[in-house]
């Protein structure tokens, strides 16, 4: 969650601003005036017209001043001024005790340039801070008292950062109890800007302290959507001590009620640290419109909750424990409760963690995890590991010969379950099972030539399933060979080639070009081979991931690899680098076996509805990086059997001088259209007819000044199929001296099968230099500098 801390500006300057509190008694080393007069045995002082009193580092300018040195009091009136260092305060009548430090000031107001507060480091972590840098406070009051050595009552008046004639905001308030390194409260205090009234807070608490982390309420922000109304969000933070703290925040929702959540982060130093947010939202029942605007929508009272978080933490023997959990109640509680639309459309919910570390030469690694992929509210999909435990021995020579020995074996509890809901009736499907799989492995790289280089893999992999399925029965729910309680193990062995070369290259020199002084262009022709065994009874294997999708048989991967590079001149001064700045990849495969073109993850579109072929698609990537500012990549796959296009992407970014980031990708996919039962329709040319399956735009772009005083960030999903933006999310923010303002304004279009066909959402939060502010539980403003 994005946040500033509360920072301690304000009235800090009271502590340099109000004459001889600095010091326990003021000695009075000069003095000058037109004429002075002294009474009562010498002992009364009186000092008239252009008073100046330099009393230690402080000076004090009057009209007139009146000092009794037997009880150390001065009166001092017209045009009463005091002056230390840059700071200065105003008043027209003020009496102070020289001795003690107490006084009052009458119609006071004051400028002081305050020094912010250093941030207390954390162990391990780097904290910059900017010399010289100060924040302008300007401050009045009808009445200013000294209550003790830096405690402060101000009556009628409030302060502000900004010094311009009419100042961009201030805060009133009928009266202000301050604490110097301690806390602020205000009692009916107004905030206003540009002189109209804000909000009003009959208690306003917030801190003064030193440190650059305390505690006090938050700056609140506004908000609106179409579903839940007008809200406000604020939020209490806590900083409990160095390396801990916690936020507590309140929303509320004018159609839906309200919500409750709160923050807790640690950081012990040495990778320990952590971080989780918990939310309660508390709905009432609420209606909405469809997304044309005719059908009205009831959505029940409910209490959801969203748990959100991570930690790490390092154990004896550089052993690391990590954990993580995203877990929501309903996909419904999901999409009000999250502004991410990458996260709302792929609504998954998981936790699990990990221990990972390494000792004498062997890795262990034990894992659990638990997700849920949600279809719609009444499908979804669970998968796990519950646990996966993996022991492997790191690759060494074997009895000091060129030859590479490892061995990997894991034991994982496999977790996989269907649920759906129809009619009121709910149906669960399990096929969760236990796998061990043990796979020693060699290797013998040779590489004498740079030209021409092999890496030759040899492995035997043992896999033990304590469930199949049985191919020749079908389960009457999911239509797919029935599970049944019997074990299977699986054997095989692979043989497995890479060849790369011969490799020609071609250098030419260009001392006069402007980009490069060299130029290399390298053509690397490969060819990988991999001999699988058969493997018996594979068709009674329960696929999970790719352990399971093994078929027996010799694929041939080939291709062409083109790489350029350029040596390029750095800063005056510094030696060129080579740099690769363009490749071009082409590949195919071929498999002896037909059905592993269904299973080939090196091809994107292989899992897409893929017939059974020996040849996989050709693919094309060509990638390009001219300068550190510029990366483009496209990737093509072309069906070269029935001459089809599957899938073909382009993704490129841009930055210019960190004030400008962009960001666009473009995808768009095409696979075999299935008859109900799901066979191939044919088209009249007697080929498989080809469908597209997707085709979406992504922009990202983020344009703000070189010193963040205003920017806008503008984000952008658009659907091509259906010819419709499903996500336009824009943010715009702008910075003053002493304020500053952030809007953000989202549209979302969800899929037919979410609860919430639509939904636009409007986000307010103000920056008051000195307080701190925060993002909204649900995302919102994140990104956006204030």
């Amino acid at each position: 969650m994005f946040r500033r801390f509360v920072r301690a500006c304000g009235f800090v300057a009271m502590l340099w601003l109000l004459p001889a509190y600095a010091h326990a008694q003021c000695k009075v080393q000069n003095t000058s005036s037109e004429s002075r007069e002294l009474t009562n045995a010498q002992k009364d002082w009186h000092f008239i017209g252009s008073v100046e009193i330099e009393c230690g580092d402080m000076q004090i300018y009057a009209d007139d001043v009146k000092w009794t040195t037997e009880n150390n009091h001065a009166i001092a009136t017209g045009h009463v001024v005091v002056a230390q260092g840059n700071n200065r305060i105003a008043a027209e009548h003020a009496e102070f005790n020289t001795d003690t430090g107490l006084g009052t000031f009458y119609n006071a107001s004051g400028v002081a340039f305050v020094k912010p507060p250093r941030q207390a480091p954390r162990p391990g972590v780097a904290v910059p801070q900017v010399p010289g840098q100060e924040n302008v406070v300007y401050f009045f009051g009808e009445v200013v008292e000294k209550l003790g050595p830096k405690k402060y009552r101000i009556k009628g008046g409030g302060f502000t950062t900004c010094v311009q004639p009419t100042p961009r905001w201030d805060l009133h308030a009928d009266t202000v109890v301050l604490n110097i390194d301690h806390y602020t409260l205000l009692k009916s205090a107004i905030l206003t800007v540009k002189g109209v009234p804000m909000f009003y807070l009959p208690v306003m608490y917030y801190p003064t302290k030193k440190d650059d982390r305390a505690t006090g309420f938050l700056l609140p922000t506004y908000g609106a959507s179409t579903y839940r109304g007008q809200s406000i969000h604020n939020a209490f933070f806590w900083a409990i001590d160095r390396s801990q703290d916690a936020t507590i925040l309140y929303d509320w929702f004018s159609k839906t009620g309200q919500g409750i959540g709160s923050e807790y982060r640690y950081n012990f130093g040495g990778g320990s640290d952590g971080n989780i947010r918990g939310y309660l939202d508390d709905k009432h029942e609420t209606s909405y419109l469809s997304s044309d605007g005719t059908t009205t929508t009831s959505s029940p009272a409910s209490r959801e909750y969203t748990i959100i978080g991570s930690a790490n933490q390092l154990l004896p023997d550089n052993f690391r424990a990590r954990a993580n959990v995203n877990y929501f109640s309903s996909v419904l509680t999901n999409q009000l409760t999250n502004t991410n639309f990458a996260s709302t459309v792929n609504s998954q919910r998981s936790f699990g963690g990990n221990i990972v570390g390494a000792f004498n030469g062997y890795t262990l690694n034990a894992t659990f995890n638990h997700s849920e992929v949600f279809y719609d509210a009444n499908n979804s999909v669970v998968q796990g590991r519950l646990p996966q435990v993996s022991v492997a021995r790191n690759e060494r020579p074997l009895l000091g010969s060129p030859v590479y020995f490892s061995a990997t074996t894991e034991y994982v509890g496999l977790l996989g379950e269907s649920k759906s809901s129809s009619n009121g009736q709910t149906v669960d499907v399990s096929k969760n099972l236990t796998r061990l799989d043990v796979q020693p492995q060699i290797r013998y790289p040779f590489k004498k030539w740079q030209w021409f280089t092999v890496n030759s893999v040899v492995n035997v992999r043992d896999t033990f399933y304590t469930r199949s399925q049985d191919p020749n029965t079908t389960d009457p729910v999911t239509n797919s060979p029935a599970l049944v309680d019997q074990s299977l193990n699986r054997r095989y062995f692979t043989l497995q080639t890479q060849i790369v070369g011969p490799v020609f290259n071609r250098i030419w020199d260009t001392p006069d070009n402007g980009y490069a002084e060299k130029f290399k262009h390298s053509i690397e022709p490969f060819l990988n081979i991999t001999r699988t065994s058969s493997v018996d009874d594979y068709q009674r294997i329960v696929v999970f991931d790719g352990t399971d999708t093994i078929i027996g048989g010799t694929r041939y991967e080939y291709g062409l690899n083109n790489r350029f590079y350029a040596k390029r001149r750095g800063a005056p001064g510094q030696v060129a680098q080579s740099r690769e700045v363009f490749d071009v990849t082409l590949s195919q495969a071929y498999y002896t076996n037909q059905a592993a073109a269904q299973f080939d993850t090196s091809y994107v579109s292989s899992l897409n509805n893929t017939l059974q072929s020996n040849f996989s698609p050709i693919a094309l990537n060509v990638r390009a990086m001219p300068t550190n500012d510029i990366n483009a990549s496209m990737r093509a796959e072309f069906d070269s059997r029935y001459h089809n296009l599957r899938t073909l992407s382009f993704n490129g970014s841009y930055t210019w001088t960190g004030r400008i980031q962009t960001t666009a990708g473009w995808t768009k996919t095409a696979s075999v259209t299935l008859q109900p039962d799901g066979t191939p329709t044919i088209g009249p040319d007697g080929r498989p007819v080809f469908g597209p399956t997707s085709e979406a735009l992504t922009v990202s772009s983020s344009v703000h000044t070189r010193d963040n005083h205003l920017g806008v960030v503008y984000s952008l999903n658009y659907d091509f199929i259906y010819s419709y933006a499903q996500q336009q999310r824009i943010s715009a923010f702008y910075n003053a001296q002493c304020c500053g303002l952030a809007m953000e304004y989202q549209a979302v279009n969800y899929p037919t099968s979410y609860l919430i066909p639509s939904d636009h959402r409007f986000f307010l939060s103000f920056t008051l230099a000195g307080l701190g502010n925060f993002s909204p539980f649900n995302g919102a403003m994140s990104g956006v500098p204030r």
